[in-house]
Formats: structure tokens, sequence, C-alpha cells
């Protein structure tokens, strides 16, 4: 398949710049690939498709707040810069972007803070926007840590124009997020609320944990018409034991293996044994999932609604199938669905 199979017409208004009211009251569609149908249901409604011993798989990685604004010594010019990898143990040297980026050159110092309290210098160039900082920081790491946190502030997407909200660094984070490390979040994990996951718990659906940093590579868009010509950036996963114990116990049960997001399903297709059950893992991958796929895990899949010929778009065709896919986002628009980060949702069963 190509590139320009994935474009379709998406108004601007569509874009979701702020979180449903609640949690498990976005929308929710649901494709079933079986019946070739397509239902119009709220998320909480998401318990009535599953039943006890089925298994719900989710990210636990936590966002935490990238997005940091310096000043530049000298000029005062004001630099946005966004924190994308810890590079060493300490904690002080950092792979950011910095924007605009043609200010921004090897040996620049920029100061954070009213007080300037924080110091880093650039070290590096690594792409055309992309920038190596050494911060100048005496204390601790947890203290440098907890000055990192003071100082940026929830990394919202960029087509979100708005400034950030005090209601973001709740809303742009699962409820069961645990592990800092992503500079974005699992977004289709956003929609469980405590009440829904209690009422899931009760009903006898399982749940398993994996790691996956999400990195902003996640968003950048295919620039090759040829799709198997495009090379994803490589994320940070953790598939612990018992978690793959979990989903192979539910795979030879013949139980519903759900994989909660894009993430969830792009971690657990990277660590696929000879007779498609789940292995542990810790690494990274770069895995790029597109038509034709065969999938090994999971059978089901919630996800959010992408942006046209995005990769996550891609990986969704994968699974749903194009046609059905391209069916529901056709609809999607013309029943008004949110799309993107904080956007409503899709169960493909």
């Amino acid at each position: 398949m190509k590139l320009s199979d994935y474009k379709f017409d998406l108004p601007v208004e569509l874009l979701a710049d702020r979180p449903s009211e609640h949690r498990d009251e976005a929308r929710l569609m649901v494709l079933n690939r079986k019946e070739q149908t397509i239902e119009h249901r709220m998320f909480k409604d998401l318990i009535e498709y599953f039943d006890e011993g089925d298994l719900m798989i989710l990210n636990n990685t936590k966002v935490f707040p990238a997005r940091l604004y310096g000043l530049k010594e000298k000029t005062g010019a004001r630099i946005e810069v966004f924190l994308l990898r810890e590079l060493n143990a300490e904690g002080r040297l950092w792979d950011v972007l910095v924007d605009p980026a043609r200010k921004i050159r090897i040996g620049n110092k920029l100061f954070f803070g009213e007080d300037e309290s924080l110091v880093a210098e650039v070290i590096d160039n690594t792409t055309s926007r992309g920038r190596t900082l050494r911060f100048l920081f005496d204390g601790s790491y947890e203290e440098f840590r907890t000055k990192l946190k003071e100082l940026g502030e929830t990394p919202l997407p960029k087509y979100i124009k708005r400034d950030v909200e005090p209601e973001d660094e709740e809303r742009y984070q699962t409820i069961y997020a645990k592990h800092e490390g992503a500079v974005a979040a699992p977004t289709a994990g956003m929609h469980f609320s405590k009440h829904l996951m209690k009422r899931l718990e009760i009903k006898g659906i399982d749940f398993a944990e994996l790691t996956l940093h999400v990195g902003l590579g996640t968003f950048n868009p295919v620039e090759v018409e040829d799709l198997s010509k495009h090379k994803m950036d490589s994320e940070q996963i953790e598939i612990l034991k018992n978690t793959a114990d979990v989903v192979n116990s539910a795979i030879d049960n013949k139980r519903k293996v759900c994989a909660v997001g894009t993430t969830v399903m792009r971690a657990i297709e990277s660590s696929v044994s000879a007779d498609r059950h789940l292995n542990p893992y810790s690494g990274w991958t770069n895995k790029f999932i597109f038509p034709p796929y065969e999938f090994s895990i999971a059978n089901c899949m919630i996800t959010n609604f992408h942006t046209p010929q995005s990769t996550l778009m891609m990986m969704t065709a994968a699974f749903a199938g194009y046609d059905l896919l391209m069916k529901a986002y056709k609809e999607a628009v013309e029943e008004g669905y949110q799309f993107y980060s904080y956007g409503d949702a899709m169960l493909i069963l």
C-alpha cells in the first residue's frame, strides 16, 4: 500500500483540543471485523464487549513535563526546549529539540526559571532542530529532576494551539501511569476512569501492564510514497515475565486479548515467539506496522482516531482491515467524532 491510500479530508474543528468532561464519556465507535459492522457507543459501554477471563494490556508509561522555555544568553531570546532523551545516569546530558533552532549554536548557554537558577550549555548539533544540552546543576539527581518538573510544562501536541492549563497535567496522562519516560501520552488509555476500571475488575476482566516510552517520533510524518521505505524512530520498551505469562495464558485459553493503544500493539508485536506467544523483553523497538500484516498476540484493540497518513492510522488499518477502517473514518467525520490525542475512541473486535 502507498502513502496516498491514507489520505482523507479531516476538518480542523474535529481535532480535539480538550478532553471529554469525564474520561469514560468520550464517544466509542465499535468495529466488528467479522460482521463488518459499525456501532456508535460511549466509552463506558466498553464493558459490554468483554467477559470474565478476557484480558486488557495497558501501557503504564508516564509523561513527564518535557517542554521548557529558556532565555538565550546575551540576546535574551525566548527559546523552546523539548526534552527528548536522557543520555547519562546523572541526568545532566539530554537530546532535545529547540525552537527557533537557527538561533542556537554549539557553545550557547540557555537560562531557565525566573531566577535563571538552571543553566544549560549546547554541546552538539544532532539534527536541524536537534541539540545535545549539558545542564549545569550542582544538586543531586533527585533535586535536578525536581527542578526540571518545576520548570517544565505538560507536552501537549503542537496541533493544540491553546496554552497549557492546570487540568492538562492530570488529563494528558492515564490513571495507571507509573514509569516516567514518555514525551507523549498513550492516548487510548486516557479514556479509562477509576470507576470503569473497578467495574471491569468486578466483571472478571484481567489486566497486564507493559511499558513503552512514547517518543516524538510517533508523530513524525511519513514522507515516502512507498511505505516499506519509511523508518520509525526507536522507542524503549519493557515487557516483564509476569506480563508475558498472563498474556500467554489468555491466548492459550482462547480469551479476548485487547491491546489498549497502538503503543501496546507495537510493543507486543516486537517480541513474539516462534509459536506466536509473547516473550519478555527489555530494549528498543523501531517496528513499523502497516498492511498487510499478520498480528500474533492481540485479537482486539482500543485506539483513538488518527490523523491522515499517520503511522498510527496505518497500524490501525492493518488490524481493522483497510476498507472497514476507511469506511469508519468517513462515518466518524460525518458524525463529528473528535480526532487525535484528546479525541474519541474506537474498539476493534
